[in-house]
């Protein structure tokens, strides 16, 4: 039977990690079902509904990239830093942009570095003579692209083989990157392994768990929905954005979040350009606390649109009566329910 060495333990409720004399790491902090997971993530005040905590669970345990999309605001960035907090991982976050590549996702070599090394080289060469020129060279063309001289970014770092506890790998807003980038998330999702061409196949020991969130300003490619288990994040419904509501503001009144929760869902049912999302609800909560507002009033409403709204022709959209006319409906509504 095969002894087992503790290298990692980390308290997060019963987060603990250990590896055999293989270096194959064997978690324990993983939750047994998804009711467990559930309740996990809610003592860190993310309220997932059962749909997501499935999608999550099944990532888990399968060790297949999570793939979350939907509009901003939705909690999708939210969930991977929980999980992270949750397992009492380190979290990588992989931002992504316009522009973005190989050597600002995964490696560049230090060119720097190197140039010095040969600089260095070409000044011992000179001090030792021309004896061993050949064999001096091919050692130098053999250190300038070792590992000495690589610089990691977020992708190697998160299946670097050396790492005794995977990490979180958060590749947020895949669709802010070019079409083109794409391309090279494939071998990480699918082998968690990266090819470097003067170094050779950089594997991770157990992989990463994996998130990846696109707000759908664009379609991500097939190949890359292929690799990952698939989650729509919609808004919740006013009992779970209540819900999360007051875990997040805990000092806001309960009348008060009521109707921050039953305004916001009615906004929703607007045409606006963008719609807010849960992190503007709790924002708004918290600026109306700061204004010792006990309930919601058109002038209040007016007056605080930019914490809400985040483009002009929303804005001014719900100036004027607009705003008065849908707060007069939340109202309504609530005298029709009691």
């Amino acid at each position: 039977m095969t002894s087992l060495r503790e290298v990692g333990l980390r308290r997060n409720g019963l987060a603990a990690v250990v590896i055999n004399e293989n270096d194959c790491v064997t978690t324990l902090d993983l939750p047994a079902s998804i009711d467990e997971l559930q309740q996990r993530l809610l003592a860190l005040d993310y309220v997932a509904d059962r749909q997501l905590t499935t999608a999550v669970f099944l990532a888990l345990k399968l060790q297949r990239p999570l793939f979350l999309e939907g509009e901003p605001g939705t909690g999708k960035t939210e969930i991977a830093r929980t999980l992270s907090a949750m397992l009492g991982r380190e979290l990588i976050r992989l931002q992504c942009y316009e522009g973005l590549d190989l050597a600002g996702a995964a490696y560049e070599w230090n060119y720097g570095r190197q140039m010095l090394e040969i600089r260095l080289a070409e000044a011992a060469r000179e001090a030792a003579g021309a004896a061993g020129e050949h064999a001096r060279r091919d050692a130098l063309a053999a250190e300038l692209f070792s590992s000495k001289f690589l610089i990691k970014r977020a992708l190697l770092q998160a299946i670097d083989p050396a790492r005794s506890v995977p990490p979180v790998l958060l590749i947020d807003e895949l669709d802010r990157a070019d079409e083109p980038f794409e391309a090279f998330l494939l071998e990480v999702l699918s082998e968690f392994q990266i090819t470097i061409p003067e170094l050779g196949t950089v594997r991770a020991v157990t992989p990463p768990i994996v998130v990846l969130t696109s707000n759908r300003t664009r379609e991500i490619h097939d190949a890359v929905k292929r690799r990952c288990l698939y989650h729509w994040v919609a808004f919740p419904d006013a009992a779970r954005e209540l819900q999360v509501l007051q875990r997040r503001v805990p000092g806001v009144a309960q009348g008060l979040a009521q109707q921050i929760v039953a305004f916001v869902q009615r906004l929703r049912q607007v045409e606006l350009y963008k719609q807010p999302g849960i992190a503007e609800t709790i924002e708004w909560a918290r600026a109306l606390m700061q204004l010792d507002a006990l309930v919601l009033d058109p002038a209040v409403i007016q007056d605080t649109l930019g914490v809400l709204l985040k483009y002009q022709d929303d804005i001014a959209r719900m100036q004027g009566g607009e705003a008065a006319r849908l707060l007069e409906e939340v109202r309504s509504a609530a005298r029709a329910a009691v």
